[in-house]
């Protein structure tokens, strides 16, 4: 990528002068913003203001940039940043907020500087920020820590998920965090039974992508600031929330004690009134998996869960749907329904819900379950406790670990569409010596002289257990696809060197890239990590993902691993196993495992697969391509494709295409 395109990406930093839309290039016209929406046009005098006392308080900020601290500082300017760029001030009323995040981190920095952080022990309503590991934006969090809560001592800590607020960006986030007590409805205001901690979850993406991610990454902030009873740990949210729970709760069931869903949806075709006539492309459908949580019901067998609904609630379809996918396993749902209500908490209902929380923080979360359920219909979500499945035999297939400690040194595994598994000692000491019953099959696990915590089995292609793991390349958990799971872990971007010779690609380049820029800084809440590819080094192909754009000879990246890809640019023609499409009109979009280091991600030509016209419901931004896809250029990219999708598909468990038939 050359470095004139960088300041095209990155406009807009400093010299700020209103909301910034996307470009039109090449012909192609910009696609409108649908999150965050656009505010009021702030008026110029008003706008230079703000934009000279920003970029002095972010040069100044500089001075703490490696303070372990700075993020708490770091997210006040970046509210104000962000709202400037993106034209999220709603009314004028709301003006005064750019002055009072300004102030407040000011007072921080000051604060600082000289070494004092009155924040870190403050209690009440408190607002931090952290640094994710995922693009190195600065997030933001809040807190709620009673006055009475006993903190010498480690302590519960519920995690609530807000719901949906297309104008609840970072700068309304911080406001509200500090303004009043949110989870349970508000209604919880004077407990002091538990810190809670609100998580941005990059705003207004359903807790999925990289907010899912901030879920977790807000956890471990909280356990490195304050006492986290890392066993009493409680999930819950409600509308967006209670979709976030519902399938960070399905998918991480082991991480918490308890897991609470507040209406929200838990699937997305009954959820969105689609019928058989109606549904996408079969790979779309396919990838529904990925959090439609019917899929995932079983591991709420390993830990107590909760659902409410509002009588007349809408969304109560979602816990009824799920009743439905519980008594399907021989499981109750405990559904809590608040008497003639809508699309909110009945304060009876509460007072039940935080009861059973309290009964749920006494008893913890079980460290070491005798009897282990796991259900998934991916590697990416393979661990329950003890167990993982690491390798599937057939993808996107129910794919079940059932596992039992039946005695001091025994353990039975009964498994479905598992190839390649790991277990752990329950009790975290030593396996050596235990007797495994692997579907029917009897194996021991024999001491090599020291301790062994976990050990790893495949399947044989006559479909007995074996010792090890595949040397061949193959997918596993963290390298299963498609396309969008890339985006779950550090990654870094580099676009072409050169200009295609082909001019349609090139424009198609330029334009696909510069919306994944300006989408990703929108949506997610943070600047794409973007590199000149000259400037792609050693740590960063072993430490992250690689997002590429171009081909072998615009991208001296992809040019160096070509011979390790599966498609192949040749005589014209671009190539996936015994396919073939014309170069000159196509652009090939796809993810591998890294030929120069196959324990990470490379991505040809694509960003997040799901556009701005699925932002309109939370349940649509699921990924839209497989693992790889053909882009036909005879159709400009919209708000609901890159371009017209020739052909769409998955690579098989050993990385191999399966071949797809044109859209």
């Amino acid at each position: 990528m050359t470095r004139a395109f960088i300041p095209l990406l990155l406009a807009g930093w400093f010299g700020m002068t209103g909301s910034v839309k996307g470009q039109e290039i090449g012909g192609i016209p910009p696609i409108e913003r649908r999150l965050p929406p656009p505010g009021i046009e702030i008026p110029a005098e008003t706008l230079v203001t703000f934009d000279k006392r920003l970029e002095e308080f972010l040069e100044n900020a500089w001075s703490v940039g490696n303070h372990p601290l700075a993020p708490d500082v770091e997210v006040f300017g970046k509210a104000v940043k962000l709202a400037l760029r993106h034209g999220e001030i709603y009314s004028e009323k709301e003006l005064p907020l750019l002055t009072e995040m300004l102030d407040l981190g000011e007072e921080r920095l000051a604060q600082l500087e000289k070494e004092t952080t009155p924040w870190t022990d403050q209690r009440g309503l408190v607002v931090r920020g952290y640094r994710s590991r995922i693009d190195g934006s600065v997030q933001p969090y809040g807190i709620e820590i009673p006055e009475k809560l006993d903190l010498t001592k480690p302590v519960p800590m519920l995690v609530w998920l807000h719901g949906r607020g297309d104008k609840t960006t970072d700068i309304h986030f911080i406001k509200r965090c500090l303004g009043k007590s949110q989870a349970l409805g508000g209604k919880v205001p004077d407990q002091q039974e538990a810190i809670i901690v609100h998580p941005f979850g990059r705003h207004c993406v359903g807790w999925k992508h990289a907010g899912e991610i901030d879920v977790f990454e807000v956890i471990e902030q909280m356990k490195a600031h304050y006492p986290i009873d890392p066993d009493r740990i409680a999930l819950a949210g409600f509308s967006m929330g209670g979709a976030g729970a519902w399938h960070i709760g399905a998918h991480y069931t082991d991480h918490f004690c308890a897991i609470h869903t507040g209406a929200g949806f838990a699937e997305t075709a009954r959820y969105n009134g689609l019928t058989p006539e109606t549904y996408p492309s079969i790979v779309e459908q396919t990838l529904w998996k990925v959090y439609d949580v019917p899929n995932y019901v079983r591991n709420f067998s390993n830990v107590p869960f909760l659902a409410y609904s509002g009588e007349v609630d809408k969304q109560k379809q979602a816990a009824d749907l799920m009743a439905e996918a519980f008594a399907a396993e021989g499981m109750e749902m405990r559904h809590v329904i608040g008497p003639g209500m809508g699309h909110k908490y009945h304060d009876d209902s509460v007072k039940e819900i935080w009861a059973w929380l309290e009964e749920c923080w006494k008893k913890g979360r079980p460290k070491a379950p005798k009897s282990v359920h796991l259900q998934t219909e991916t590697p990416r979500y393979g661990k329950m406790f003890w167990v993982r499945a690491l390798g599937q035999e057939k993808i996107w297939q129910d794919t079940r670990i059932d596992a039992e400690k039946t005695g001091a040194s025994e353990i039975e595994l009964k498994t479905k569409n598992v190839a390649l598994l790991q277990i752990d000692d329950p009790e975290g000491k030593d396996l050596a010596g235990t007797s495994l019953t692997l579907d029917g099959q009897k194996l021991k696990v024999e001491s090599p002289g020291f301790p062994v915590s976990s050990v790893r089995l495949q399947k044989a292609d006559n479909g007995s257990w074996e010792w090890g793991e595949p040397e061949a390349l193959r997918k596993v958990a963290g390298l299963q696809g498609p396309i969008d799971d890339a985006f779950l872990e550090p990654f870094v971007v580099a676009g072409q060197s050169s200009p295609s010779a082909n001019a349609k690609v090139e424009r198609w380049t330029k334009f696909e890239f510069s919306h994944f820029a300006e989408r990703w800084l929108a949506l997610m809440r943070g600047e794409l990590p973007v590199r000149d590819v000259e400037e792609v080094n050693s740590v960063d192909v072993k430490e992250k993902n690689l997002i590429l754009w171009g081909d072998p000879t615009t991208n001296p990246l992809i040019a160096e691993m070509a011979d390790g890809l599966p498609v192949k640019w040749e005589d014209g023609k671009i190539r996936l196993g015994d396919q073939s499409w014309s170069a000159a009109d196509h652009v090939a979009a796809f993810v591998f495992p890294n030929p120069l280091n196959p324990e990470r991600y490379v991505v040809i030509n694509s960003g997040l697969t799901f556009r701005e016209g699925h932002d309109r419901t939370n349940s649509l931004q699921n990924p839209k391509l497989g693992d790889w896809a053909i882009i036909a250029l005879d159709t400009d990219p919209d708000a609901e494709k890159p371009g017209r999708i020739e052909a769409n598909g998955f690579f098989d468990v050993d990385w191999k295409p399966i071949p797809s038939a044109s859209e």
